[in-house]
């Protein structure tokens, strides 16, 4: 398994569990779809300058019309309708809730993979799902309140768009056999923003997104910075690793965002959370796999070589 894969995926989900949160503050007083679309353009101007930076610009413009279809079908399913769906459920519902319920999109990038990339997973990813799932409830406090978690208006919405980023996943991690982790990367958030655009100008939020105030713009350069971030580490890790792997370590997020809650937000920790916290990193070993997870600490922590 690529040992920078694995890095980038474990960093992806760093990431994750600190966007989730800021998103959340973020949000507050904010057009939730104008607040999506914005930060879709500043990612797309963010990646077509690392485009240019690292001299892919012209990878980008040799790309044929069927590659750009692909590209605009990873604007539609990932970059536009699921942010649109994501952040309106987010401003309406927990970021706790929230991100449990993105974090179950593993399980569909799984099922996909199984059908359409032929991806194999053995038992020990299967007892490793499980207890990702349970670590991720207990850790949440979702199980204390399961209906009310999930049949919410926001919640639904959040649903539906893990769905769709479900189906980008499997979408990207074929055309990354033939495109690099950056082009796909700014083909999602370009196509993402266009359609996004289109539904401003149906909606009439043109105005909402021209209004926009200086400390709503700060809201949004902050915010764009961690969604580079996620989009740009996330793309070269699915590139090198099975997406179910790869989506997999996502959930590690999750416990990132509880902590922060817990920090910034004065939550106690509970007893079932803390086991869950433990839940997940176990899920996560498990899923990888335990040789893979001892060659990625080596590659940091090299072990030197003992003389006699």
């Amino acid at each position: 398994m690529n040992k920078k894969g694995l890095m980038f995926a474990f960093f992806t989900a760093l990431v994750s569990g600190f966007s989730i949160f800021i998103n959340k503050f973020g949000l507050k007083g904010f057009d939730p779809f104008v607040f999506t679309g914005l930060k879709a353009v500043v990612v797309a101007l963010f990646l077509l300058s690392m485009i240019f930076f690292i001299g892919e610009f012209r990878e980008l413009t040799k790309l044929t019309k069927k590659q750009w279809l692909k590209l605009s079908a990873i604007g539609l399913f990932g970059g536009s309708i699921p942010f649109l769906l994501f952040f309106k459920g987010l401003s309406i519902t927990s970021a706790a809730s929230g991100a449990f319920i993105h974090k179950t999109m593993f399980i569909f990038v799984t099922i996909g993979a199984i059908i359409f990339l032929r991806e194999k997973v053995n038992k020990y990813f299967i007892a490793g799902a499980g207890l990702l799932l349970i670590g991720n409830a207990l850790l949440l406090n979702i199980s204390s309140s399961f209906a009310s978690a999930v049949l919410t208006k926001g919640n639904l919405f959040i649903l539906i768009a893990t769905l769709l980023w479900a189906t980008e996943n499997i979408i990207s991690k074929h055309v990354l056999k033939e495109l690099s982790s950056r082009i796909v990367a700014f083909g999602r958030m370009a196509f993402g923003f266009g359609f996004i655009l289109l539904f401003w100008i149906i909606t009439g939020r043109m105005e909402t997104a021209f209004s926009t105030t200086l400390p709503q713009l700060t809201w949004i350069l902050l915010t764009s910075a961690f969604l580079f971030l996620y989009v740009a580490s996330w793309y070269y890790a699915l590139q090198r690793l099975k997406a179910s792997v790869a989506t997999s370590i996502l959930l590690l997020g999750s416990p990132i965002t509880t902590l922060l809650s817990i920090i910034f937000l004065n939550s106690s920790v509970t007893i079932y959370q803390g086991f869950g916290m433990l839940l997940v990193i176990a899920g996560v070993v498990m899923a990888v796999g335990i040789v893979y997870i001892k060659n990625l600490v080596k590659y940091f922590v090299p072990v030197p070589n003992s003389h006699k």
